[in-house]
C-alpha cells in the first residue's frame, strides 16, 4: 500500500484542531486561506488513515479520585504484550512503551487512591513486570491542548482569526467549575470520546434528543471546564521521532518556578508535579536525538534548580488520550518537515 505523507498543510491543519478541536471547516479555511473543500478534505484524508484524531473528554478530576503514572519494568521482549493489556483498560491512558522493549508508562484517570494496585491485580501474573514506580499527580502545569507548541508553523496573528473557544476546559486550567451531570452527558460523552468531531446531528441522534439540546449542553459542559477537546497525533509521521520522558528532581521550594518555566518550552508536551522518586514529570517532542539533546543542555540544563534528571526515550505510543482505542491505520511518512 502507498504511503500517505504529511506534509506543512497537515500541520497547519493539525495546529487549527489544537485551538479548537471542533472549529468549524470554513473557519480552518478563513485562517489556511484555502476553501473549505480543501480543509474538508485534507481532514478526512488525516483521519481515516490514523494520523490525526480529534477527542472530547472529561476533565480527570471531575468525577473524583487520583490520576497516577505507573511505570512497569519488564523482562526483555515483553514490554509489547504488557502495553497491549494496560490499553484495553478504559481507565488507562498514554500507553507508551520506553527504552526499547523493557519499560511501559501508562497513566490512570482518576480511579481513587488504590488505582495502581487495582491495576496490577487484574494485568497477567505471569513474572514479566520486574519492578512498578508509582507517581500521583499533585498538580498540572500544562498538557492537552495547550501544549501543541512543538507544531509551530503559523503565525499568530492567522491563529487569532481561529475563536479559541473552550480552552478554559483544557486539563491544566484548574478545577472544573461546579456543574450537575444530566442523562444526556454519558451518551456524549461516549460518542465524544472515539471522535470530538461527530456532527450535532449524529450526536443527537444517538443520544434521543433534539440537536438544539446537544449544542446547548456541550456549550455548557465546555464552558463549566467539564468538557475539552484534545488532539491524538501520529508523532512520527508529523517529523517528530523522539519524544521523550524526563523525570526530574527539584527542590520543593522551587518546584513551582521550575514546572512553570519547563512548561513555557514548546517542545513541552505535559509537565506535573508528582509524588515519587522525582517530583516533575515532563514529556518533551523533539525532531530527532539532535534536537532532544539541544533542548536538555541548552533550554532544561539552563534551569537552575533541577539537581537530578533521568530521561526515558518514547519507542511506541500504543494508546494516547481517549479511552476508545481505534483499529490501527496505515503508516504515514513526513514530508517537508524543515
Amino acid at each position: 500500500m502507498e504511503s500517505i505523507t504529511a506534509d506543512d498543510f497537515d500541520r497547519q491543519l493539525a495546529q487549527c484542531l489544537g485551538v479548537d478541536g471542533r472549529a468549524s471547516f470554513s473557519a480552518i479555511a478563513q485562517v489556511l486561506g484555502v476553501s473549505d473543500q480543501t480543509v474538508a478534505r485534507r481532514y478526512r484524508r488525516l483521519r481515516s488513515t490514523g494520523l490525526l484524531r480529534v477527542v472530547g473528554l472529561t476533565y480527570p478530576n471531575h468525577r473524583g479520585g487520583a490520576n497516577w503514572f505507573l511505570r512497569l519494568r519488564c523482562v526483555p521482549g515483553s514490554g509489547e504484550a504488557i502495553a497491549a493489556a494496560v490499553a484495553q483498560r478504559d481507565d488507562t491512558a498514554w500507553v507508551q512503551l520506553l527504552s526499547g522493549d523493557t519499560e511501559v508508562l501508562c497513566s490512570l484517570r482518576g480511579v481513587g487512591s488504590g488505582g495502581s494496585e487495582s491495576l496490577l491485580s487484574r494485568l497477567p501474573r505471569s513474572g514479566r513486570i520486574v519492578a512498578v514506580t508509582a507517581y500521583s499527580r499533585l498538580h498540572m502545569f500544562t498538557g492537552g491542548p495547550d501544549a501543541l507548541g512543538f507544531i509551530d508553523v503559523l503565525p499568530a496573528e492567522r491563529l487569532a482569526l481561529l475563536p479559541a473557544r473552550g480552552r478554559k476546559g483544557s486539563p491544566a486550567a484548574g478545577p472544573p467549575a461546579g456543574v450537575e451531570s444530566s442523562d444526556l452527558d454519558a451518551a456524549l460523552f461516549a460518542a465524544l470520546a472515539a471522535d470530538g468531531r461527530t456532527p450535532y446531528a449524529e450526536l443527537a441522534a444517538a443520544a434521543g434528543w433534539s440537536e438544539t439540546t446537544v449544542r446547548r449542553r456541550i456549550d455548557q459542559l465546555r464552558d463549566a471546564g467539564v468538557l475539552y477537546f484534545d488532539l491524538e497525533l501520529d508523532m512520527p509521521a508529523f517529523g517528530f521521532r523522539c519524544p521523550a520522558w524526563l523525570w526530574l528532581s527539584v527542590p520543593p521550594a522551587q518546584l513551582a518556578e521550575t514546572g512553570t518555566a519547563l512548561a513555557k518550552f514548546p517542545e513541552v508536551a505535559y509537565v506535573a508535579a508528582t509524588t515519587g522518586p522525582a517530583n516533575l514529570a515532563a514529556c518533551a517532542v523533539c525532531r530527532d536525538e539532535e534536537s532532544l539533546y539541544e533542548f536538555l543542555t541548552v533550554k532544561v540544563g539552563a534551569l537552575p534548580a533541577v539537581e537530578r534528571m533521568e530521561t526515558s526515550l518514547v519507542i511506541r505510543t500504543v494508546k494516547q488520550a481517549s479511552p476508545v482505542m481505534l483499529p490501527a491505520a496505515p503508516r504515514l511518512t513526513a514530508r517537508g518537515a524543515g
